[in-house]
């Protein structure tokens, strides 16, 4: 990357961009599985695409260009090869898992629950021949584990490379910080949602670790500090981390979603599957 900066270079917050980011993933993405809820199901029969399955198309098509705004408004000039090769993984990644999210959808309408691994359910368990569990396990790995790292692996990346280049001379006139709080608390309540319902917490903490990594460098060692834009997302993914460690500790001691998580280098249940095990019984 390239600095781009002129010695008379002034910060600017550029909440355009993050409220966009905030209200296109809490549209179209947080929002997915709830328009499933409330739009009735004649409308979108089990055959066609549902209506969240719309949403995650629109979210696949939307969210490069809106990463590609943010990339071009980075004071470094980044490398375009490298930035088509992240949002071709993104996209590959966003369209697996629209596929492998639209079938679920309708294994929970007859009866699937999240709450269980997938040999565990019922409706798995009388499936005949008792191999076809199989396919339904390969079906769950490219939805909830290579769809999402494909997905999100990118879109961290991008986000790690902007952040990279927000740092600037601590002789630099500082913007005031006050203008970004409400948009930290609604977007890190969303990564709370992305993180533990996309179950990429491993992923998540490595992120945010090289961005403290790389702001104690600067700080301690070159003497820099962050922009506005920097201390945003350094913020966000801060607080994000308190929210996943605050809702981890809510059910930690939970035997059922612990015996799904077995696997799982981290334990952090999904919102979606806690709905399925403790929801149903109050709405």
């Amino acid at each position: 990357m390239t600095d781009r900066r002129t010695p008379q270079h002034v910060e600017k917050f550029h909440w355009h961009l993050w409220l966009l980011f905030a209200i296109e993933n809490w549209i179209l993405d947080f929002g997915r599985p709830i328009a499933m809820l409330i739009f009735p199901l004649e409308w979108f029969p089990l055959n066609l695409p549902s209506v969240g399955d719309y949403f995650h198309m629109i979210y696949n098509i939307v969210t490069p260009f809106i990463l590609q705004s943010l990339i071009l408004k980075s004071p470094k000039k980044f490398n375009q090869s490298l930035f088509t090769v992240l949002m071709t993984i993104f996209v590959m990644g966003a369209s697996i898992h629209l596929v492998g999210d639209s079938i679920n959808h309708r294994l929970v309408l007859n009866g699937y629950q999240l709450h269980l691994s997938v040999r565990e359910n019922p409706i798995m368990q009388k499936l005949d021949p008792p191999s076809l569990i199989d396919s339904f396990e390969l079906l769950y790995f490219y939805d909830e584990e290579l769809g999402h790292y494909m997905w999100y692996l990118p879109y961290f990346l991008c986000f790690l490379l902007f952040f990279n280049s927000t740092f600037v001379s601590t002789q630099t006139k500082s913007t005031d910080a006050k203008a970004f709080w409400p948009l930290a608390l609604l977007n890190s309540t969303y990564y709370w949602y992305l993180v533990t319902e996309g179950q990429i917490t491993p992923l998540f903490v490595v992120t945010t670790f090289l961005m403290t990594i790389m702001w104690l460098y600067q700080r301690f060692v070159k003497g820099n500090r962050l922009d506005i834009n920097g201390r945003f997302l350094l913020f966000t993914f801060h607080l994000t981390i308190v929210y996943v460690a605050v809702w981890t500790s809510l059910f930690w001691n939970d035997e059922i979603l612990r015996a799904k998580y077995a696997s799982s280098l981290i334990y952090v249940p999904e919102p979606w599957s806690v709905y399925s095990l403790y929801g149903k019984r109050f709405f």
